[in-house]
């Protein structure tokens, strides 16, 4: 076949085309409100956690889905809702303890997750959550030994910057920081015993949420990424 070279302009645009595409779940995708009847409302959290002590990888994680879904105050207790991410669809099952809610699991951390509804007429559909990066602990190091006594401080990695953070400890309830990747836990902020060494662990949770436009207002849905890291903390003879 004669070439005279004026196709390969063409084909090189075209391989360059397939090569920049990407999908609307690619972390970094942004958000999406998404559309619907705006009959329904729906309180949502995707929530990953960490199965290791300071996991380094979206592997390390389940991600757990639990969505609320009500019209007229009354929860919505049949149709379909479907949870979308790289790792897969998820067709989350109404479980009736706790009011009523919509759940379900998947393995590994996928960042970006979208939510369709459809209960008869009533719809949320296209939402999309872009949720934070993955974090990871710099300090202290996993099974480092601190004082109780004394403050310590938290450092993280992490690429942007999430809507929100906390951080709780076995002795301390959930403080909500912000995500600059660093934060000093106050001295008695760890577990700690005048007998022995106390097993300790440091969390912190970063969540970005949506307002789906379908959906009644007030309604919202978040996605977060919490990881931990086990620590010892000292005999405190003033414990």
């Amino acid at each position: 076949m004669f070439d005279d070279g004026r196709m390969r302009p063409l084909i090189v645009s075209s391989l360059l085309l397939v090569a920049c595409s990407s999908s609307p779940l690619d972390p970094g995708a942004g958000n999406s409100l998404g559309s619907g009847t705006q009959t329904l409302s729906v309180e949502g959290s995707i929530s990953a956690d960490s199965d290791v002590s300071n996991a380094s990888n979206a592997s390390g994680f389940t991600t757990h889905f639990d969505i609320q879904l009500t019209k007229g105050g009354q929860p919505v207790t049949t149709g379909t809702v479907t949870i979308s991410s790289n790792g897969g669809d998820v067709a989350l099952t109404f479980d009736t303890t706790n009011g009523g809610r919509w759940i379900g699991s998947q393995a590994g951390y996928f960042e970006v997750y979208g939510l369709d509804v459809t209960s008869g007429s009533d719809t949320i559909t296209g939402v999309r959550i872009d949720g934070p990066d993955l974090h990871t602990f710099t300090a202290p190091a996993l099974g480092a030994t601190l004082d109780a006594t004394a403050a310590n401080t938290v450092t993280w990695s992490r690429a942007d910057h999430a809507d929100v953070a906390t951080i709780r400890t076995q002795q301390i309830d959930r403080i909500t920081i912000d995500d600059t990747g660093t934060y000093s836990l106050a001295a008695g902020a760890l577990r700690s015993s005048k007998d022995k060494a106390e097993n300790e662990s440091i969390e912190l949770r970063r969540s970005n949420q949506v307002q789906p436009a379908g959906a009644v207002a007030g309604s919202s849905v978040s996605v977060g990424v919490r990881n931990h890291v086990d620590v010892l903390v000292a005999i405190n003879p003033a414990a």
